[in-house]
């Protein structure tokens, strides 16, 4: 088995430099559909399915490797290698903003700039550290997801997309989650719901973006600040966008926003 086969590798665009675009939780690469063809006439992107998501090989799944964010960040790091990165761009949405800041730092070469889009280094509060759930309310959600991946996928999806307005992107993402093998997902919402990535922040070197919205219950506007406090250099755009897939509800202020980073 190939790394391409693996991560269902989709390459595109024309230009020398490279932008890999990574989905989040419950996700698959279809959710940069609306953003990466944006960026095809300058850039050669990089479209995956992380190892338990979309086309990617079922069999690579290993609950040992993804138990820790660093296994999924050692894949991107294997397939930045596939592709001879160097300098290239990491666009990372929810937890893959965290894998692609784990990547950049063991592979400090390969990645020069990352977009973190709706990030969020821990999100079960600790001490000061507001990160938006309690410990038992997300051991109540983890629970609740594997007693019930279809009900709780119904559930959280269009909370966790928001515009209460536009449910057809609410329903899309209820429709992505229920694809994802239940066992997998389980497996995968407890390694990004219990980690705790808040050290490796300041190790980051790489140019950051942070892309915050509003109303974003999974990672809200005091994370993103504290993700650009404690990333040295990095700068914050608040996007004129509600919930926490502007990739998909508001995908030209997204485009905007790393066209003036980049």
């Amino acid at each position: 088995m190939t790394v391409f086969d693996r991560n269902n590798i989709q390459l595109h665009g024309t230009g020398h430099r490279s932008i890999v675009f990574a989905h989040g939780f419950g996700c698959d690469q279809n959710m940069w559909r609306f953003v990466e063809p944006a960026f095809r006439d300058r850039y050669r992107t990089v479209l995956f399915d992380h190892v338990g998501a979309g086309r990617s090989d079922l069999k690579a799944f290993d609950r040992a490797k993804y138990s820790d964010l660093k296994g999924y960040a050692s894949d991107v790091i294997e397939i930045g290698q596939a592709l001879q990165l160097e300098g290239a761009v990491f666009v990372g949405h929810s937890v893959s903003a965290m894998i692609g800041a784990l990547a950049s730092i063991s592979a400090p070469g390969m990645f020069a700039k990352l977009v973190m889009v709706g990030p969020s280094p821990r999100y079960i509060d600790d001490g000061d550290y507001a990160g938006g759930f309690s410990a038992l309310q997300i051991e109540e959600l983890l629970s609740s997801l594997a007693d019930n991946h279809l009900g709780w996928s119904a559930a959280m999806a269009p909370a966790i997309m928001g515009n209460p307005d536009r449910p057809e992107l609410g329903e899309e993402l209820v429709n992505s989650f229920c694809r994802t093998d239940p066992e997998i997902a389980r497996h995968f919402a407890r390694t990004t719901f219990t980690s705790d990535n808040r050290t490796d922040l300041k190790k980051v070197i790489a140019d950051t973006l942070i892309l915050q919205t509003r109303d974003d219950i999974i990672a809200s506007e005091e994370v993103g600040e504290y993700v650009r406090r404690e990333i040295e250099g990095s700068q914050i755009v608040y996007l004129d966008a509600t919930g926490h897939c502007p990739n998909l509800s508001a995908p030209a202020a997204v485009i905007e926003a790393m066209n003036e980073f980049l």
